[in-house]
């Protein structure tokens, strides 16, 4: 199942809640450089995302995880019909 930029997103995010380098965002959200490049701009750009420069690790903001709270709420699953 292919993921949308939500999805994507909140991957990255949740990879990064405790710090995590290129190298490690890239395996563990199961994305290629030139992808992950452009994401981590745009969750940087927006407030999500933090690059602390001087080590190279991107750690998610308070408003990241906030996005994660929410992202988290509006994907539980429905149940086996999809309507309980």
């Amino acid at each position: 199942m292919r993921r949308n930029d939500l999805d994507i997103c909140a991957d990255i995010l949740k990879v990064s809640k405790a710090g995590a380098k290129k190298t490690h965002i890239v395996y563990r959200a199961n994305l290629n450089f030139k992808i992950v490049k452009k994401y981590l701009s745009r969750l940087i750009d927006n407030g999500f995302l933090m690059d602390r420069s001087d080590n190279g690790i991107f750690v998610t903001t308070e408003r990241g995880s906030d996005f994660l709270e929410q992202y988290a709420r509006l994907t539980i699953p429905l149940g086996p019909t999809g309507i309980d």
